[in-house]
């Protein structure tokens, strides 16, 4: 029956390219700063001065504190994340490569390959404890032409 018809195959075919492609849902979070989920830190992530570009490797900086407000030194963190729309992960493996002063951390290798809706989750240890958050980030299409 599709191949009788070019129109239908056509809207066969765009339907199922742009299935994985769907909006965030319009209450996502995208605040930057988050308590960790039992409350043990405070952790505020700080993306790059300008939008990264798609398929480009960019470093952002990560601030911890206790709950209190105290600067977490030493800590180690390890991140993850990905599409949850379309079920991949990150497409590169980022780490935490130096800690700076005041409970800052410099994460570096982060990558976006396309468009759309990720996740960066941070696992935290550290002498207070362990404990992880997650945030949520939009990362813009590119404009055609561009």
């Amino acid at each position: 029956m599709l191949s009788r018809s070019p129109s239908l195959l056509l809207a066969a075919v765009a339907l199922v390219l742009t299935a994985g492609c769907a909006s965030p849902p319009p209450d996502l979070d995208l605040s930057l700063q988050h308590p960790s989920a039992n409350g043990r830190f405070i952790v505020a992530l700080q993306p790059p001065p300008k939008p990264a570009a798609i398929n480009q490797l960019h470093s952002w900086q990560i601030r911890l504190t206790t709950a209190d407000g105290a600067p977490v030194q030493g800590a180690r963190i390890a991140i993850d994340g990905g599409m949850p729309q379309h079920g991949h992960g990150l497409p590169t493996r980022p780490q935490v490569t130096q800690q700076l002063a005041d409970g800052s951390y410099l994460l570096e290798g982060m990558k976006f390959s396309m468009g759309g809706w990720w996740e960066i989750k941070l696992n935290i240890e550290a002498a207070q404890g362990s404990d992880k958050v997650t945030f949520n980030t939009v990362v813009a299409q590119p404009k055609a032409g561009l």
